[in-house]
């Protein structure tokens, strides 16, 4: 959520603190703060605000009344603190609503005699900082107040919309299936019945996708006349759904979907009815208000000694009453240190104590709570999975086996997702077969950086298979193994060595091993495997490697080399290597004997050598010079390269 300094002075009043002290009570106390930059005379903060609080602070509002919180000053204009002051209500407008669209609440305003001009320098200004473009004042204000107070809201040619006996009659109901809409965006969209949409009841027509985005058929223009103004509050996981099957990712379902208060909807029409008659003239004719179901917030029950325990403080009561009231919570006590808590109506993420004591906790400080070591408690239950995965990792490692852990996702496979995330990402896996076939081919051709000359991987994953009622969910183990057949890096599949692992591995378990071994590749059902071994009663002693370290890996590729050479039987592999090592100079990388054979009372030794650079790409002109270097020294000591 990008918002403005001076946007939240309106808020804030003159006691807000800079831009820099602003970043910096945010990210200690509420939000990351992604940066600060300067849109010409503007500051704009980019608050990176989590779904636990995208409920009422995906606004200007939002954002300013915690950082009045935590200077310790009430706003000094909070348009929540005052009720909303829309006109009458009309009987010009009428509104249904389909229960299967779960509409919480619609509100529509008739603003008539309104001109259509061009919106004025600040709210261009504005609007242009924070990336928005500028179409018309009306839609301008419709955005304006939506960044200022969180509600999406909604403008309509009222001339569109078929009036009957005096009566715009709007329904919000489900999509016709295979219904089309052409968005504002001038994109087609193909609806189905899981869409709610907003209706012309009279004409049938589809006004626009609740909660998402609206349509051509009733757009404002430069000859709208009349308009009907919405705020209404839809339901998140349905706008959700079908934000995302329509590839849709707007600003108003982006909050929809985060269970904004449907009592944000008449102060936002408040609002916008009066920006929109400043900015453009006309009279408003009334409102209609549709709640099916008024919601408030739980009152909640919390102990002192509730709170100091959970944070591990020893806070005294007034304290907490203080942090309370400054976050606008309404309080009374029941007994000496008990409180009755209800958050205000914006704030639809407190539903349990626990809310309320992470509340107090970052208001006050997380740096004021002290670092306390828990009590050892013995394993009340042992996890087959994990304490016969562990045992699994530990075999296979100590074969020679490196763990990979693959994508869950396919291009094609039997489980389609209903939203892929990519255009080769759109199945789950049924097999890890095929991930690690790739992993063998992407990582062979560094066989000589790693100094093998056979890969061996596996994998413990899940995969996903299709079934009559759904999916099967079950856990797999697979191998793979593959071997350089030539010196230019050509590999086959290696069964016999898998056959070998699998021994191994039934000895390890006490137990046959049921799997399926093809091209190099072993792979058995984990889950059906575990059924079968008995409950363990306690996890293997854990030793830990102190010795493991790390060292930065170069980005640049490496440059393999070969050397071969006779030398007397008194001259071992050691030594050859030793020699070529103090020779090679700093780019030498690692180097291989891959090759030993003895005629004639000599020894052929066979080197490979991998150059690479933490710094550049190699050229082969300066790994000719070197490699030169190298056989000037052996050949020095009087052995024969060949």
């Amino acid at each position: 959520m990008k918002v403005l300094h001076s946007w939240l002075k309106d808020y804030v009043g003159d006691s807000i603190p800079n831009a820099s002290e602003v970043e910096r009570l945010l990210t200690f106390h509420a939000f990351e703060i992604e940066e600060v930059t300067e849109e010409g005379e503007e500051t704009v903060i980019d608050v990176k605000v989590l779904p636990d609080r995208a409920g009422d602070s995906l606004s200007h509002r939002g954002i300013a009344h915690e950082l009045a919180v935590h200077i310790g000053a009430p706003l000094a204009h909070d348009p929540f603190r005052n009720a909303p002051t829309l006109p009458r209500q009309t009987d010009s407008i009428a509104v249904h609503i389909d229960e299967a669209t779960r509409c919480r609440r619609y509100m529509a305003a008739r603003v008539e005699g309104v001109r259509i001009v061009e919106s004025p320098v600040w709210l261009k200004t504005r609007l242009e900082a924070l990336g928005q473009r500028s179409i018309n004042a009306v839609v301008d204000a419709t955005n304006y107040v939506m960044l200022s107070l969180g509600q999406p809201l909604h403008a309509y040619d009222a001339a569109k919309i078929e009036m009957r006996n005096g009566v715009s009659t709007l329904s919000v109901s489900v999509a016709h299936e295979g219904e089309t809409i052409e968005t504002l965006s001038r994109e087609s969209r193909t609806l189905n019945t899981s869409v709610p949409v907003i209706r012309d009841a009279s004409s049938g027509a589809a006004l626009g996708i609740a909660g998402v985005k609206g349509g051509t058929h009733a757009e404002v223009t430069d000859a709208t006349t009349t308009l009907i103004l919405e705020a209404a509050n839809f339901d998140p996981q349905l706008t959700r759904k079908a934000a995302q099957m329509l590839k849709l990712p707007t600003d108003a379902a982006k909050r929809f979907e985060n269970n904004l208060s449907p009592e944000v909807a008449p102060y936002a029409l408040t609002e916008l009815v009066r920006l929109v008659i400043e900015l453009g003239g006309g009279t408003c004719d009334g409102y209609v208000d549709v709640y099916l179901e008024s919601e408030t917030n739980p009152e909640i029950r919390v102990t002192l000694n509730e709170i100091n325990t959970r944070l591990g403080l020893t806070l005294p009561k007034e304290t907490v009453e203080e942090i309370l009231s400054r976050l606008g919570f309404t309080t009374r006590t029941e007994g000496e240190e008990v409180w009755i808590v209800q958050a205000p109506f914006e704030r639809r993420d407190i539903r349990i104590p626990e809310d309320i004591i992470e509340e107090v906790g970052r208001v006050h400080g997380y740096e004021h709570v002290t670092s306390v070591v828990p009590t050892v408690l013995s394993l009340s239950e042992i996890n087959p999975y994990h304490y016969y995965g562990e045992r699994i990792r530990a075999t296979l490692i100590e074969a020679g086996f490196s763990e990979v852990i693959t994508s869950s996702f396919r291009k094609r496979d039997e489980v389609e997702l209903q939203n892929a995330l990519a255009s080769d990402k759109g199945c789950l896996r049924s097999t890890l077969r095929n991930n690690l076939v790739e992993a063998l081919d992407r990582n062979m051709p560094n066989a000589d950086l790693l100094g093998v000359s056979r890969m061996q991987i596996f994998e413990i994953g899940t995969v996903f298979h299709k079934t009559e009622d759904g999916s099967d969910v079950t856990e797999h183990l697979a191998l793979a193994v593959a071997v350089r057949t030539k010196q230019q890096g050509y590999s086959a599949k290696d069964d016999a060595r898998l056959v070998e692992v699998q021994t191994l591995l039934e000895t390890t378990l006490g137990t046959t091993l049921t799997a399926e071994i093809n091209s190099g590749v072993l792979e058995c059902n984990l889950s059906a495997l575990l059924a079968t071994l008995p409950t363990p009663d306690a996890y293997e002693p854990f030793t830990p490697n102190i010795a493991t370290t790390f060292r930065p890996y170069s980005v640049y590729p490496f440059v393999s080399r070969d050397i071969a050479l006779w030398v007397p039987e008194s001259i071992t592999e050691h030594d050859i290597r030793t020699l070529v090592e103090s020779n090679a100079g700093p780019l030498l990388f690692s180097i291989r004997c891959f090759d030993t054979f003895t005629k004639d009372g000599r020894i052929s030794y066979a080197f490979r050598l991998i150059f690479q650079s933490s710094e550049r790409t190699l050229t082969d002109v300066e790994i000719g010079e070197v490699m030169e270097h190298v056989t000037q020294a052996l050949v020095a000591q009087g052995f024969e390269v060949r």
